[in-house]
């Protein structure tokens, strides 16, 4: 056990020193090349490169991963439609991006109860609702259910 502390220590020595030694390379190639430097590291650094980026990308992004969830026929996206049904899609994609802003599962899941209640802040306006016949409980799973799809969807 001590054997394999110290070698993984000494690895990430290893790395860490293979590391510093590029960096220092890099700077002294700066130094010695300036901007010119910049065709050492890279290839195609005069193409258009930047005009064509993002063109290849066919994955679906973010919001419309959620978009394509929140439409389906899922159970889940079911209920939250209907319990959000006076809200746009805007602001349930805000308030989902929101509820998985959040650090911890924890924070997650009651950030998504409270959202589903009406009781979070998005983009400064306060939806508070005062309904008391609202079941915690069934609340809590529903929220949990959600941000477990989202956080499966999402990957």
């Amino acid at each position: 056990m001590i054997n394999q502390e110290i070698t993984e220590r000494q690895k990430r020595l290893e790395q860490f020193l293979q590391h510093l030694e590029a960096a220092r390379q890099l700077e002294d190639d700066i130094r010695k090349y300036g901007l010119e430097a910049a065709d050492l590291y890279f290839e195609d650094i005069d193409g258009d490169w930047l005009e064509t980026w993002g063109d290849d990308d066919d994955e679906p992004g973010y919001i419309e991963k959620i978009t394509t969830f929140l439409e389906s026929d899922d159970v889940v996206a079911v209920k939250v439609r209907k319990r959000l049904q006076d809200k746009s899609h805007d602001e349930i994609i805000g308030g989902l991006e929101y509820c998985l802003s959040q650090l911890t599962e924890k924070d997650r899941i009651f950030a998504a109860k409270d959202f589903l209640v009406g009781d979070v802040v998005v983009s400064g306006s306060s939806r508070a609702s005062s309904n008391s016949s609202i079941d915690e409980v069934e609340l809590l799973e529903l929220a949990e259910d959600l941000m477990e799809k989202l956080t499966e969807i999402l990957g």
